[in-house]
């Protein structure tokens, strides 16, 4: 790709809630691409992830898609996890405080971090820094230093500080520090673009790029991705809305999970989780607007990109042959996993050892919605047994083949 081609490439998905603003950091892309070019270097791209929970799904991903990216074109990506500023807890998108974890939670939430990421990013090419490198040895004159960039009106204005200041809820001034730490990752790094989401706007295009002008250097430039919405296509997905695709699942779940999606959430998927370009994108989009595309057949080429860039081309043809049988052709798939029955079990003592509800409540609550068929039969008894050989079907993508 050509410098105008690789900012076109970069830049899909961006959304800063000002169109100038934009422009503004295209402008300052392509200015710093044909410098490094001149000067013979690459770009240093980083993006910070605090390891507050365990458990990731499809939006969580989206950065580090955008650091993929980076990747692809040659340039240096570092994967910086906040080991220490998630001990405060990043306020960015919370009209709460975030709760402040413990060493041993950040630890463990670290590692599952590193092993998801290198799914998508190529271990080779990927330096993974620990933030408590530089920020565990400022001092409280290197604060002070620091924090005298900023008022207190500035940090008022943001939305969730704002919100909860009119409501007469607490701002800890602990909160505050978050912004100043996240920007002096930005100069510890030397980082030429910073990669975020829209609820880091302020961290980075405020913070960053204050504190390392304040220090010296030329001002990263922010890549900020929009949110992806959850599979309703409608609000940003969380496990809690139960509207997420997550990421320690297995093909065929996280195909079927995508196809859910609505029409109209097929262009921000394409943009924000695959590896397609601009043109190749708005092809598509020409192309259902046309009739020349069916939408399915769209869904079912974003479906197959997103599952084969976790699972792998063969795993992906799995899952697309499992749902084009399952739900267009309405048969049994044939490759189905295999369950040894105990004899006496109830159905709920089965779907918890093999694995299709995490605790009894789930269990009952999936037979109680009907979502529990034995060879067709729906099951709506939850001390009901087993007897005999046949297929399982949990919900619409989960099957399973009881032998006795």
């Amino acid at each position: 790709m050509n410098i105008n081609e690789q900012v076109e490439y970069l830049m899909q998905g961006t959304e800063y809630g000002d169109e100038t603003l934009k422009i503004k950091m295209a402008e300052e892309l392509r200015a710093r691409l044909q410098a490094c070019q001149k000067e013979g270097r690459v770009l240093r791209v980083y993006c910070g992830f605090d390891p507050t929970k365990a458990d990731l799904h499809l939006g969580h991903t989206v950065p580090m898609r955008k650091l993929c990216q980076f990747q692809e074109l040659g340039h240096d990506v570092t994967f910086v996890i906040g080991n220490y500023t998630s001990l405060i807890g990043d306020p960015s998108d919370k009209d709460v405080l975030r709760p402040q974890l413990t060493q041993q939670e950040v630890e463990a939430n670290a590692r599952t971090y590193a092993e998801q990421a290198f799914r998508i990013l190529d271990p080779e090419k990927t330096q993974i820094r620990y933030n408590a490198e530089w920020l565990s040895g400022l001092g409280l004159r290197d604060l002070i230093h620091l924090a005298s960039n900023f008022t207190i009106q500035q940090f008022l204005t943001r939305e969730n500080f704002k919100l909860r200041w009119e409501k007469g809820d607490p701002v800890y001034l602990h909160e505050t520090f978050y912004s100043l730490m996240q920007g002096y990752d930005a100069f510890s790094l030397k980082a030429d673009v910073q990669v975020g989401g829209t609820d880091q706007l302020f961290n980075i295009m405020t913070a960053s790029r204050k504190i390392m002008e304040f220090m010296g250097m030329q001002p990263n430039i922010a890549i900020i991705l929009g949110i992806l919405p959850g599979t309703d296509g409608l609000v940003k997905m969380s496990k809690s809305l139960g509207n997420h695709v997550p990421i320690s699942t297995d093909a065929g779940d996280m195909y079927g999970k995508v196809m859910s999606i609505p029409d109209f959430a097929m262009g921000v998927y394409y943009r924000l989780t695959t590896r397609l370009t601009p043109p190749e994108i708005t092809e598509i989009e020409n192309g259902i607007n046309s009739g020349r595309l069916h939408p399915r057949d769209a869904k079912m080429r974003l479906a197959r990109e997103i599952a084969a860039a976790f699972y792998g081309e063969e795993e992906a043809d799995r899952a697309e042959k499992l749902f084009v049988d399952t739900f267009q052709k309405g048969s049994v798939p044939e490759d189905i996993p295999i369950f040894k029955n105990t004899p006496g079990n109830s159905i709920v003592d089965v779907l918890l050892a093999a694995g299709l509800a995490k605790s009894k409540s789930e269990a009952r609550r999936l037979i109680e919605q009907k979502g529990v068929r034995f060879e067709g039969a729906v099951i709506e008894d939850p001390t009901a047994t087993l007897t005999g050989d046949g297929v399982l079907q949990v919900g619409k993508r989960h099957f399973l083949r009881i032998t006795q």
